[in-house]
Formats: structure tokens, sequence, C-alpha cells
């Protein structure tokens, strides 16, 4: 059931210069929507694993940050939808109280997806009365409003890859874009980016050769400068000194790294750290998820339609860290840190624009053009996040936020890994050349690849 209020599809990809707060949150909203439209409503309830969220949960934990950071403090008579929904879609706030367990998200059933699809029509609506009036709110509520942009996007990514990990456990292994012809999802903003289409859907074709490039040493500022929207964990802006070194003109392929298999990369510890073989040997990891070999020997990959054969010339991805440096270490390299992924990709002048997004619509890595021109450097931004030898810790002299805003980013800087450069699914306009991402070395549900570097 969809939402009479928003579109069936969503509104452009990016946000125009002269976009208003009004447009931008539609926008956003609308493609959220978009993103669950192809899936069967038994598929929003799914949670087969413990990162991986049920949709209909993502839905209705959107919609419930706008109710709890905006509506219930600016908007003067605002009652909520539901008494029970903070309980059941707050997801890690513990200064906003309890909240159903992580792993438990699967067996909400109710409230059933039309009810959550009205709790985002009612709490919408009343978005809009709040941001008809926006030049009358302080400087907090602006600043919550772009915010809350960006947590909805995250959320899409989140949501595309999570409905890539639902479908691909399913003995069916239905596609995500089955019912497409083009194995194209089809949004509004399709016709701006058909230039981009037409070069992001070269398949098999001939392999750009890998190149080194230089990237020279020096001191670099590192951290958000720009002007616009950051999260908190792009600040304080500090000085870095970056040795010079060179850097893989690409990502690292499907064929590429399907030599790593066939040579033993998976059965040889000495490319691999002690963790990384530890739990190769526990989990039986013979190569990147959704790969598959045939009885026959031929090798298949759960793609956007389903089961698919392996595109050679494609990003790896869905690896690991610990598969990633294996790799690495295979191949004589080793993978950059993030400090030095910034430099590059700043040396490079790195941009999001032509690049493969969740706009895009593929949702999967796709080949660079044959034609790439191989003493340039490509990839930086788009098809696959950038494993990095970098541990995700506050930069020098952060602060982290008061409150629950606080909870956003701060608590999580241990024990987990940087990747740069967004990926297929992530939204163009959500990107910027310092973005952090940041997960645990064993996790590779995520559209995570890798790029050389010595």
């Amino acid at each position: 059931m969809m939402p009479t209020s928003l579109p069936a599809t969503s509104a452009p990809a990016i946000f125009p210069a002269t976009s208003t707060p009004q447009a931008r949150y539609q926008v956003v909203r609308a493609q959220s929507v978009a993103l669950v439209q192809p899936l069967l409503p038994e598929d929003t309830v799914v949670q087969p694993a413990l990162d991986v969220s049920p949709p209909k949960w993502h839905l209705a934990h959107t919609t419930w940050f706008w109710e709890t950071f905006l509506l219930k403090s600016y908007l003067p008579g605002y009652e909520v939808f539901h008494p029970e929904y903070a309980f059941l879609f707050n997801s890690y706030y513990n200064s906003l109280g309890s909240r159903v367990n992580r792993a438990d998200r699967g067996t909400l059933s109710r409230p059933p997806l039309a009810d959550v699809y009205r709790y985002r029509t009612y709490v919408d609506e009343h978005m809009a009365a709040l941001l008809a009036n926006l030049a009358d709110l302080p400087p907090a509520a602006t600043e919550l409003l772009e915010l809350g942009l960006h947590h909805e996007q995250q959320h899409q990514e989140l949501l595309a890859t999570d409905i890539k990990y639902i479908l691909s456990t399913n003995p069916l292994a239905p596609g995500y874009l089955e019912s497409s012809e083009s194995g194209v999802l089809s949004f509004e903003s399709a016709a701006a980016m058909d230039t981009t289409n037409s070069k992001l859907k070269t398949q098999n074709s001939k392999l750009p050769p890998a190149t080194w490039l230089p990237v020279p040493g020096g001191i670099y500022a590192v951290g958000h400068q720009a002007a616009g929207f950051s999260f908190d964990n792009e600040l304080p802006v500090h000085e870095v000194l970056v040795a010079p070194f060179v850097l893989q003109n690409r990502l690292v392929t499907n064929g590429e790294f399907l030599e790593f298999i066939e040579a033993g990369g998976y059965r040889q510890f000495q490319f691999w750290l002690g963790e990384g073989w530890d739990l190769v040997n526990r989990e039986g990891w013979a190569a990147p998820l959704y790969w598959s070999k045939t009885a026959e020997g031929q090798w298949l990959r759960y793609g956007p339609t389903g089961l698919e054969p392996l595109n050679l010339t494609a990003p790896v991805s869905h690896i690991s860290f610990y598969e990633a440096d294996a790799y690495a270490q295979w191949a004589g390299a080793r993978l950059p840190t993030e400090a030095e992924w910034e430099a590059a990709a700043r040396h490079f002048d790195a941009r999001p624009q032509g690049g493969n997004w969740l706009e895009t619509g593929h949702f999967d890595p796709q080949p660079l053009p044959a034609d790439a021109d191989p003493t340039q450097c490509h990839q930086l931004l788009g098809d696959c996040w950038e494993w990095t030898y970098s541990a995700y810790h506050p930069y020098p002299g952060y602060q982290r936020a008061a409150g629950a805003l606080g909870e956003y980013n701060g608590k999580f800087m241990l024990n987990q890994l940087v990747l740069r450069g967004g990926s297929c699914a992530t939204p163009e306009s959500h990107i910027r050349l310092t973005y952090r991402n940041f997960f645990h070395a064993d996790k590779r549900w995520q559209f995570t690849g890798l790029r050389l570097a010595k």
C-alpha cells in the first residue's frame, strides 16, 4: 500500500542549488518509499542477520527520527502518531529510553506495513506545517533538518544493501530488479542520468589496465573544509603528514580477485591477519559474499536480478577488511590509510558527478569503460566503499555533542575500520570527499571493495 501523499517514484537525484527545504524533504522521503516498491509486503519484515534490519523497520525508524527530534520539539501541539512507536523504532539512542532489541526487529509483524505508510503520511503532513514556518524556527531546528535529511539518506543506503541480503537468503534467489526489462530501477530523475547510465552499463568489456599513479607527499589538511553539511566525525580539520606513495588508478575487479582465489589465497595463512585467518576457517569462507560455483565450475554471483554470471571486469565487492588486506598482501601491495585516501582524492580532484550512485539505479558496481584513461584516477567516488588501513578514531580535538545526538557517531569510535568513497547504494547528494564510513573488520554485506597502494 502506498501513502497517498507520496509519489510512486523518487524525485531528482541531486538537490538543485535553488531547492527549498520543503522540496528537499519531499525528495528524500519519496526516495525511501521508492526503494521498497519492488518488494512484496512479506519481504519487508525479514531479518536474516543481526546487521540487517527489515525494510519496514527502516521506513518507520526514519519517520520516528523526524517525529522525535523535530516535531515534538518545534511544532506546537503535536501529538505522536502512536505512543508505542518510540519503543519499537528507536535504534540505539539510550538517552531516549528503552527499545526493541536490535536482533528482534524481524519479530515486528505488527504494526503492518500499511500502518507504517500511514505513519509516514501523518509525519510528512505535520512536517509540511513545520517547514512552512521554517524561517521562524531557531538555528538548532534548521541544523536538525539537515541532519535528518542525511540520516534518512544513510538509511536509504542501508535499505539497498539490506534488501539485497534479505532476498539473497531466499532459496528462490529472487531478483530485486527482476520485473524490470532494463534491469535498472527507474526514478523520476532517470532522464537526467541517461548519459551516465549508458557509460555505466558496459558489461564484460575489455578492462583498462591497472596503473600506479604517484601522489605527492606533504602536509595535508584532513577533514571537512567546504561549505555545507558534514557529520561531526569529519571534524575538526587537522594537518597530517603524508609520505609520497602510489595508488592504483582503479578498483580491484572480480577477475583479479578470482586470480587470488584460484591461486589458493583463501587457503594460505601467510597472507592473512590472525583474526582473519581464524574467521576464514571458522566460517568456511572461500570467496566474497554472494559468490557461488556451479557443479560445472562456473562462478555465479547474486546481484540485482538474482543469480548472474560473474562479471570479471566489475569491481569486486562485499568483501571484509580481512579479505581486502589478504588480497593486497598477495598482490605485493597494501591498503591506503585514511589520510592517504583523502590526500589522493584531493590531488586527483575527485568529484561525485558521473559516478555510479543509488540514483543511477543499477544497485551494483559497474565496470570501468574500456576507453577510460589509465593515467587518470577512476572510481574514487561511487561503486564501492574502499577499505582503508585506518582505525575509526576521533580526529584530534573532536568534541562529542551533548544529549541524544552525541550518540550518533561518537560512541562507535573503537574497534572499527574507516572506509571511504561511497558506493552504488549511496545517494549522490549525500556523499562528500571527507565522508567517513566505518565497519568492523569482518563485515561484508555492504558494497565494500578495495584499491591498492604502495
